[in-house]
């Protein structure tokens, strides 16, 4: 029997300018996630749609839980293969479309894992994990589009 988990969050819109939404262009699209006992983490639309470049938006909180979700499962799967990693960073790259009417959506993603491993690993088997991480992996279980992975290794001395 599957055992279901709860996630919650708040999120406050913070861009009134005094007019609320009364017209298009009088209301910031900007917000805060405020999880309780966190970091609030202060958020605004694509900057292709006007959004502030400096603050984080939907898409980037997305394709960065994609990444972060696979790096924890990447590492767990490592270590139960006796894959000792020593760092990891990735640099993923969400590719989305807009169509005619506005609606957006994104079409693929690529995890660019680097990764640091010690002398005598086995590439091979550690590139292998990455295939099983979408099996488990929260996130990329959820997501609609092709999620790809080209990682990168760096053997230690």
């Amino acid at each position: 029997m599957a055992q279901e988990h709860e996630y919650s969050a708040r999120v406050v819109w913070t861009g009134n300018r005094g007019e609320g939404t009364a017209h298009y262009k009088s209301y910031d699209r900007t917000w805060n996630v405020e999880t309780p006992g966190k970091p609030v983490i202060h958020c605004s639309n694509d900057p292709l749609l006007g959004g502030n470049p400096a603050l984080h938006n939907p898409e980037d909180m997305l394709i960065s839980a994609l990444s972060a979700c696979h790096m924890l499962w990447f590492l767990h799967l490592a270590s139960d293969a006796g894959i000792a990693v020593q760092s990891y960073e990735d640099d993923p790259i969400a590719i989305g479309e807009t169509d005619s009417t506005g609606a957006s959506r994104f079409l693929r993603a690529t995890l660019r894992p680097r990764i640091a491993v010690p002398a005598g690993t086995d590439l091979s088997r550690a590139n292998g994990l990455h295939g099983q991480v979408h099996a488990v992996c929260f996130i990329a279980r959820s997501v609609n589009f092709p999620v790809t992975y080209a990682a990168r290794y760096r053997v230690l001395a």
